[in-house]
């Protein structure tokens, strides 16, 4: 049966047809779509995790007990998880797991973006790379068999062309897996430094063994054509590079640690020069540099952001001299861009009204990951630093211990999915240590910024079961917090008073600013909003809200009816009471 199928459809579909028990994860772009499909087969057990530690811990538990596990994460998650990773590459597995990391060259959707590929590398892990959606359906299989054969995790690492590109994909019938026994095996899975000692003999007796698999695996591909020059590459830029030349001989590699130094000199050996080409870091590059081969990469190839097909062919043509100046070929690059459209709150979206309120009272906001960075953004400009999940809490607490005169100026923001990832020690942290900031808990009941994702406050899981959804305040309560306060955010005189009483308070106060995001409501939609022309005197104090619902046009404030969600903001903030609900007398 072939069907078209995104790469993270196709992981998914490979995880169930490798006979996964469990797969796990934290949302984050551009992996969610995984466990998001996943969820479909009903053979597998799938869950989200609070955050992607906790996620790849749950997945050891899986293997060590027997069966085959899958833990997914975008690039940065891999940092949060990198602690049991380095450890479970010493201990080894039971049944295969396979950790999915999701990188974002071009930082579409991230902080930055990291290449984890030096993370198999240190971990001393492999790393397979697909290049297109049957590549991605297939070498989940084939990382299982390298798992338990090798007695190692795996990396699976992606990119974002290739976890929302769609290709056509074969599939097969689901690998009928048993549980592996479990055994006790206290010297294997309990890493004193005693036993550490030995396994760490058994990771680099493993790194030999996997550099000669490297040697004839299947996952590699030569396409020797044209010997003047050849390529290697791996994951999308392969695709790049066969549109950019389809003649020149090419080494795709599928398993992208470690490499098989016999195996790269032979195609060296056969061509007249070699390039490589990688996206992000030279990590092919400097490995194939130690091996002593004469290779061309960064020095034509950005370490920053995406490569293109046409990007690829100009500067090799041009190293090699064939580059024709007199015509030339225009690339989608090369067309007119699209007008800009910066990123925005949505109409009606409850984070809108806490950072108004903020900015207005001047306050400095240590902000986190999520819808809400974009409070950073104008007219709202409300964020002072955005660093990772978590961060805000920690953040705020030094700012106020490095310069008192800070000290009841500082405000935490963070979303209830993040306070539940990596917010709640930052908390135990500010309270530990008579830290006199507010937190404010941005709770639109949902992972909003990743797609609506089901979390532990929401009440359900990731396969819809109905559970008993985790109470923040009652968490803010249990770790000593005194002041916890509940509020609308949509009612601006109420918050903005909370807001300046709890920055007062001489100790850490928590502020839950609750309203269910508005795409869960969109179909609940209240009355939209107008206004009265002859009251509008045209401050433009409305447009501080950025709202997308509100515009100039001509010089005039005017309201968009039809994405205008009722939320009742701006007539809020109308000095003149200009605006009120469609329908209302207003005369």
């Amino acid at each position: 049966m072939k069907v078209l199928l995104s790469g993270n459809e196709a992981i998914a579909r490979g995880a169930y047809e490798a006979g996964v028990k469990v797969a796990v994860g934290y949302p984050g772009t551009p992996s969610t779509e995984i466990l998001e499909n996943i969820v479909n087969y009903q053979e597998v057990y799938a869950q989200w995790s609070p955050n992607e530690k906790v996620a790849f811990e749950v997945a050891i538990g899986a293997s060590i007990a027997g069966g085959r596990a899958l833990v997914t994460m975008k690039h940065v998650g891999v940092n949060v998880a990198a602690d049991p990773l380095f450890t479970f590459s010493y201990t080894g597995v039971n049944g295969g797991l396979v950790l999915i990391s999701a990188d974002d060259p071009g930082m579409h959707s991230s902080q930055n973006e990291q290449d984890n590929r030096r993370y198999a590398k240190f971990a001393k892990i492999p790393v397979l790379e697909p290049s297109d959606s049957q590549d991605a359906k297939d070498f989940v299989g084939e990382a299982y068999k390298i798992s338990e054969k090798f007695d190692t995790p795996v990396m699976l690492r992606i990119t974002t062309r290739i976890a929302h590109s769609q290709t056509t994909v074969q599939c097969a019938e689901p690998q009928e897996q048993t549980i592996k026994a479990y055994e006790k095996q206290p010297q294997k899975y309990v890493m004193i430094p005693a036993y550490a000692r030995s396994r760490h003999v058994v990771v680099e007796e493993r790194l030999q063994k996997l550099t000669e698999f490297a040697k004839d695996t299947s996952l590699n591909k030569l396409e020797l054509r044209d010997k003047k020059f050849g390529i290697i590459t791996s994951g999308i830029c392969y695709q790049y590079v066969k549109e950019a030349f389809p003649e020149a001989s090419i080494l795709k590699l599928g398993l992208t640690f470690p490499l098989n130094q016999e195996y790269i000199k032979e195609f060296a050996d056969q061509v007249e020069k070699l390039y490589i080409v990688e996206e992000l870091e030279p990590f092919l590059e400097e490995a194939v540099s130690l091996m002593g081969i004469e290779v061309t990469g960064k020095a034509l190839f950005p370490v920053i952001g995406e490569i293109s097909a046409s990007q690829i062919k100009e500067k090799i043509e041009q190293d090699l001299g064939l580059k024709d100046t007199t015509t030339s070929k225009i690339g989608v690059e090369d067309l007119p861009a699209a007008p800009g459209r910066p990123p925005v709150l949505c109409p009606g979206c409850p984070h809108r009204a806490v950072f108004y309120t903020l900015k207005k009272l001047k306050l400095t906001v240590a902000g986190d990951i999520g819808c809400y960075t974009l409070g950073a953004l104008p007219p709202l400009e409300a964020l002072d630093s955005c660093i990772c999940m978590g961060a805000s809490i920690g953040n705020a607490l030094g700012m106020e211990k490095a310069n008192p005169e800070l000290a009841g100026k500082v405000v935490a923001v963070i979303g209830d999915s993040t306070f539940f990832h990596s917010g709640i020690t930052g908390l135990v942290d500010m309270v530990y240590n008579k830290g006199r900031g507010t937190v404010l808990v941005l709770d639109n009941r949902t992972t909003a910024m990743t797609g609506h994702q089901q979390h532990p406050g929401t009440g359900k899981t990731l396969q819809g079961e109905a559970i008993d959804a985790v109470n923040i305040a009652a968490i803010a309560k249990a770790v000593g917090v005194k002041r916890v306060i509940e509020v609308d955010p949509f009612d601006l005189p109420r918050l903005e008073e909370v807001i300046k009483e709890e920055t007062a308070s001489p100790e850490t106060s928590l502020i839950i600013a609750k309203r269910p995001c508005a795409l869960l409501t969109k179909n609940n939609k209240n009355t939209t909003v107008a206004i009265d022309e002859e009251k509008c005197v045209n401050c433009k104090q409305c447009l501080a809200l950025g709202c997308p619902a509100i515009a100039l046009r001509d010089g005039r404030v005017t309201l968009n009816a039809a994405i205008c969600t009722g939320c009742n903001l701006c007539a809020q903030v109308c000095r003149v009471g200009a605006i009120k609900k469609a329908g209302d007398d207003l005369e």
